[in-house]
């Protein structure tokens, strides 16, 4: 049964920091294709970014392009989203995701879903 649990979200003021994780069971992790999404209030969950099997290839929503970086840590089965100059715009849910292809996940169609944690950023 595959496992996605985030956690590192919180309450941060504009311009922080925040680092998610989410640690994956249950896949081959060193094989698959980890993203994240997020869904703010009122509004459809979105792509935000993604990691390649090894970590050597990552692509970025424009928006959130030079302020967040995903990494991936095949020997902790974890993959990561920093996040820095945070804006208010940035609140919402955010959803770590894995799938086969970059593509797929890209796509908004993962395979696996995390349940999501919270990250509010006020002005």
């Amino acid at each position: 049964q595959v496992q996605l649990v985030e956690s590192g979200g919180g309450l941060v003021q504009a311009g922080g920091s925040l680092r998610l994780s989410c640690a994956a069971s249950g896949l081959p992790f060193r094989s698959t294709v980890m993203g994240w999404f997020r869904q703010a209030p009122g509004k459809e969950r979105e792509f935000v970014a993604l990691v390649s099997w090894s970590g050597g290839v990552t692509y970025y929503e424009d928006s959130v392009k030079g302020r967040f970086t995903i990494s991936k840590d095949n020997a902790k089965n974890t993959v990561y989203l920093e996040m820095n100059s945070l804006k208010p715009e940035d609140t919402a849910v955010y959803y770590c995701a894995a799938g086969q292809s970059m593509g797929q996940v890209s796509g908004g169609a993962p395979s696996s879903w995390g349940r999501g944690t919270q990250v509010t950023v006020s002005s």
